[in-house]
């Protein structure tokens, strides 16, 4: 299974993120549509979306968090991260900007950084998300 895994878009979605994120087998995104449109856009793009809420956006029914079981392993997303995530295998967030690939007592923590709005010197990114029958995975940044 391969998901595209996108977080703040502040508004802004990359036409070449747009073709590549359809050959997903799903979408997720980790908050900071800042814009119903956006949400309604990444949905359209075609694979299932599934989606929390950010800090900037408002008036949008999604959850704060999700928590997710993919070829058993349990993934928790979440727009800003909590300090600690234990009781799940991965942790996946946004807000920072900043791609991330950590450890943390037994929870891996990923971030794709942002793929609409730069800062703090990382270039726009998404990540894929390669989930391998078994419980291996594989993830890779995607730099724009």
């Amino acid at each position: 299974m391969r998901i595209a895994v996108i977080a703040d878009t502040h508004g802004r979605l990359p036409e070449k993120a747009l073709s590549d994120l359809r050959d997903a087998d799903e979408i997720w995104h980790l908050g900071d549509f800042c814009d119903p449109a956006m949400l309604e856009l990444v949905r359209r793009i075609g694979p299932p979306v599934e989606a929390v809420l950010g800090n900037n956006d408002f008036g949008m029914d999604l959850p704060a968090s999700l928590t997710l079981d993919r070829q058993g392993n349990t993934f928790f997303l979440i727009h800003i991260p909590p300090h600690r995530a234990p009781g799940v295998d991965f942790l996946v967030h946004g807000h920072t900007h900043v791609p991330r690939d950590e450890v943390i007592d037994g929870t891996r923590f990923l971030n794709p950084g942002t793929i609409g709005k730069p800062n703090k010197g990382a270039p726009p990114s998404y990540a894929w998300l390669t989930v391998l029958e078994g419980g291996g995975m594989i993830w890779e940044i995607v730099p724009l």
